[in-house]
């Protein structure tokens, strides 16, 4: 059984608080989140101590399971407003690139025509050279559902490894049929 929803969140100096209802709002310098908790579960921040505490109204399985992951859920909101989170993407691939036009995002990745991808509305994406794209943001949902988004316009194949890929990422590489002989 996981204990993660009983410990304590630091909020760092810096990061505002405001708990109205079942609604927290968050706010730091890289932005602002605002999010809604389930009833099952009820919020509290200490101001002398800057610490957020959640507690579970009953003992049932969906108050249990709601616990850890709605404190998961508001760790993850401070980290965004404090520091952001950041997916680098790669682009591999000859004639392959990529480019930011205003809010969107431009990739040439071997189709006929150039794919459009609308830039949503808290993210910052750069391009800080054709075959690199830098996705940035407060939330960590959006972060990465975009990035996600990107890297499914045309996946890594295993035969050459040309595609859109997570930075590092390691792509299993194929033997051709040629190898067979």
């Amino acid at each position: 059984m996981s204990r993660i929803g009983f410990q304590p969140i630091a909020v760092p100096s810096g990061v505002k608080v405001s708990i109205d209802g079942r609604t927290v709002a968050i706010e730091g310098k890289v932005g602002r989140l605002d999010w809604e908790h389930r009833p099952e579960v009820a919020v509290s921040y200490d101001d002398d101590q800057k610490q957020i505490t959640v507690s579970r109204a009953n003992e049932t399985t969906m108050a249990k399971a709601l616990h850890g992951t709605t404190r998961a859920l508001i760790q993850n909101m401070i980290v965004g407003v404090s520091e952001g989170y950041e997916k680098r993407l790669e682009i591999v691939g000859v004639g392959y690139l990529g480019a930011v036009a205003g809010n969107e995002l431009q990739l040439r990745v071997g189709f006929a025509n150039e794919i459009h991808k609308q830039i949503p509305e808290g993210l910052n994406v750069t391009c800080p050279d054709q075959n690199h794209v830098v996705i940035k943001g407060a939330d960590k949902q959006k972060v990465g559902q975009f990035a996600a988004e990107v890297r499914a316009v045309r996946k890594p194949e295993p035969y050459k490894g040309k595609g859109v890929r997570y930075e590092g990422e390691q792509v299993r590489r194929k033997a051709g049929k040629a190898m067979t002989k």
